[in-house]
């Protein structure tokens, strides 16, 4: 295709009013692209905030068509930067610097202003985000980090922690059986919304890394695994649980989402463990020889020993922090 495609993604819950926001009371602004800044371009509000940032000078970081509310705020005339490619005239129009993106990661940083083409960037844009924050990121350039991925895996729950990790400096790796480097795996965008279990999207195409057939994983310093619909039939797969049993034998970190734990589970390696998963995993872990920790709220996750799990994408945050703890991977202000 010419252009992006589109469908419809996870919901995202707001948690502040808008008419409440000072601007003096936070560190720095970050803008994602979509649709949403087209019209967000035309609120006065949301203008006047954005000036606002850029007038304290706070680190400012857009990305894909957000620049186009930076445009309206006359936050980019005489600056360097980047976004969509369908958004260069309009920039060049409010006096920005074009910078022609050599591919879809380029990032580019311009005093305090972050600017990135579009989702593939996200590493480098979280990158120099946290740097102009004043943070230092320490011990993730020397891990090297696999995630065992499948089709139809939840899109988040590879997506997010994949680029959180190469944003600390990790090297990592995706690998699916049967594939190979450049070739895709399909994802699914799994959600919350008022039924009694979750909802189903087409999510992102992922791209795999690495060969299965050809990794060796004592390579690794540790194992991702995501969840979603993959898990089920990864678990049938015995090389898939020769990776896992020696992940887990050699005592390295491994972190499993949502029903991620159903590979764990047959792969025989949860006995006196103690660990969640998203609740309708719970018959696999019990049965497995593990003690089950009730996933109440949803976001919560737990660390015994190597292993972190999880329950499902609402707590990446607690997710990859106790992970990047086994990894000894710190970021400080």
């Amino acid at each position: 295709m010419q252009t992006y495609s589109e469908s419809r993604g996870h919901n995202f819950t707001i948690n502040a009013s808008l008419d409440e926001v000072e601007a003096s009371k936070y560190d720095g602004l970050v803008i994602p692209g979509g649709r949403a800044p087209e019209y967000l371009a035309m609120d006065k509000s949301i203008v006047d905030l954005v000036s606002h940032f850029s007038r304290l000078g706070k680190p400012i970081a857009s990305i894909c068509h957000g620049q186009l509310i930076l445009a309206a705020a006359g936050s980019v005339k005489g600056r360097r930067c980047t976004a969509y490619p369908p958004v260069k005239h309009v920039l060049i129009a409010a006096g920005a610097d074009w910078v022609e993106p050599e591919c879809m990661s380029t990032c580019v940083v311009d005093g305090n202003l972050i600017t990135g083409v579009n989702y593939e960037g996200h590493p480098e844009f979280i990158r120099q985000f946290v740097k102009a924050l004043g943070g230092t990121i320490t011990g993730g350039s020397d891990k090297r980090v696999l995630f065992l991925c499948g089709d139809y895996m939840e899109d988040y729950e590879v997506m997010v922690p994949f680029q959180a990790l190469q944003a600390l400096g990790c090297h990592v790796d995706a690998v699916c059986p049967k594939k190979k480097a450049g070739d895709k795996c399909a994802t699914a965008v799994h959600d919350f919304e008022g039924d009694q279990t979750y909802s189903e999207k087409p999510g992102h195409n992922f791209t795999i890394t690495a060969s299965f057939e050809s990794i060796d994983a004592s390579n690794y310093d540790a194992l991702v695994i995501p969840g979603g619909r993959a898990p089920e039939y990864l678990a049938l797969d015995e090389s898939v649980i020769h990776l896992v049993k020696h992940f887990m034998g050699s005592h390295k970190p491994v972190a499993s989402i949502c029903h991620g734990q159903q590979i764990l589970s047959a792969a025989g390696v949860l006995k006196g463990k103690k660990c969640t998963a998203y609740p309708a995993v719970k018959l696999n872990v019990v049965l497995s020889g593990a003690t089950w920790l009730d996933p109440e709220p949803i976001d919560r996750c737990f660390t015994d020993g190597n292993l972190v799990t999880g329950a499902a994408w609402p707590g990446h945050p607690e997710f990859i922090s106790q992970f990047m703890t086994l990894l000894d991977i710190r970021v400080m202000f």
